[in-house]
């Protein structure tokens, strides 16, 4: 089932902030329950510089912890993590905080930094970690051109589907449009030569009236068979005029057809008109470096899809980098001194632009070598 292009553009407009933030709500909580597992294994280090008394626990619980969130990858792609490791008597090991210098453990007794290790570690310790995604960090921006991507894609496809869609029902009613126009044209010709026919019984049927009058005076015993004749001409001419009433009423119904047909096509010009305005929307998007003109765009649409594609990557790399373009000629104005340069593309494409004096390119005219003439006329009216 094929959405209308009015819905396929709201859903992408709508749906990728909705995902954006759902997706960033999940990976954080995803976030914060790996790092969290990650610090639970790294966090204390080797137990036996603690127990031995070469290192004392918060020393150790800072040291690898913020070793550990240095080295991690999602810190530095913009995941902001918080980590607290506490006693479950609620003194706080990490991260350090201030200490009067005259309660601190001497670091030359390393049997007293052995207890107090032990004391610690036996009262248990308690990690707790906060993770938040940066909005204006890495891992957050790739997430939201992404979805802005995939939604731009959807679009794309949609309304080149719609577009190719509008552009066969136009064909078919063209096509039918011929055909009732060839019947027509068969049914007047059958109409001539009816109307010829009938003129010719019409004379035919006066002259033997004509020869009747003179029979009936010179004898009787023809006047039978005459009248007989008179009759079958009679017959004859009104079977002719039926067929003609019949004709003349399939020429008013054709007539009416083709009426109805012409008011679709009208229909199917002002679908062709929003699509050149939709296009003209979605390369003013993408295209910041170069401006279009009406008529481009009219030529853009009228170009069959295989040369649309060909003929976008054209302007694509006018926007991006028009200096290493192929250029075919140069074509000089009549009535100017504007220089203005022809492409080719897909073979029979033709592309014609000029630079503007801002460094941006302005794309006068698009079409086909069966177009070429009407274009340069075009461009020597500019």
């Amino acid at each position: 089932m094929r959405l209308p292009l009015f819905k396929v553009f709201f859903l992408c407009v709508v749906l990728p902030p909705f995902l954006y933030i759902f997706s960033i709500q999940y990976l954080e909580k995803m976030f914060n329950r790996v790092c969290l597992e990650e610090i639970k294994d790294v966090y204390i280090g080797d137990s036996r510089l603690l127990f031995d008394g070469s290192v004392s626990v918060k020393d150790a619980v800072n040291q690898n912890i913020t070793r550990y969130l240095r080295e991690q990858w999602l810190v530095k792609m913009g995941l902001k993590l918080e980590v607290i490791v506490t006693t479950r008597k609620g003194t706080i090991i990490y991260p350090a905080i201030f200490e009067d210098p005259a309660a601190a453990v001497s670091p030359s007794d390393p049997m007293q930094i052995a207890a107090e290790n032990y004391n610690l570690l036996n009262d248990g310790l308690v990690v707790h970690s906060d993770s938040e995604i940066l909005y204006y960090k890495p891992i957050s921006i790739v997430i939201l051109f992404l979805y802005i991507g995939s939604s731009l894609v959807f679009m794309a496809v949609s309304s080149m589907r719609s577009f190719r869609k509008s552009k066969m029902e136009e064909m078919e009613k063209l096509g039918i449009i011929n055909r009732l126009i060839e019947r027509e044209k068969r049914s007047l010709e059958i109409l001539k030569t009816l109307g010829k026919k009938r003129n010719e019984l019409n004379i035919r049927y006066d002259e033997i009236k004509d020869e009747l009058e003179k029979e009936k005076l010179q004898a009787s015993k023809t006047e039978d068979g005459m009248l007989e004749e008179i009759i079958s001409l009679e017959e004859e001419l009104n079977r002719n005029v039926g067929m003609q009433q019949e004709q003349q009423q399939e020429i008013d119904r054709l007539k009416a057809e083709i009426e109805r047909f012409e008011k679709n096509g009208r229909k199917g010009k002002q679908k062709n008109k929003k699509g050149v305005d939709s296009t003209g929307r979605r390369f003013k998007a993408l295209y910041k470096n170069v401006v279009i003109n009406k008529k481009a765009l009219d030529g853009f649409v009228s170009l069959p899809e295989d040369m649309k594609i060909k003929c976008e990557e054209v302007i694509h790399q006018l926007n991006e980098n028009p200096e290493q373009i192929h250029i075919k000629r140069k074509v000089f104005s009549k009535k100017s001194n504007e220089t203005v340069l022809e492409i080719l593309f897909a073979y029979k494409g033709r592309l014609y632009f000029r630079r503007l004096s801002d460094q941006r390119v302005e794309i006068l005219t698009i079409g086909t070598k069966n177009t070429q003439l009407k274009d340069l006329e075009f461009i020597d009216s500019l």
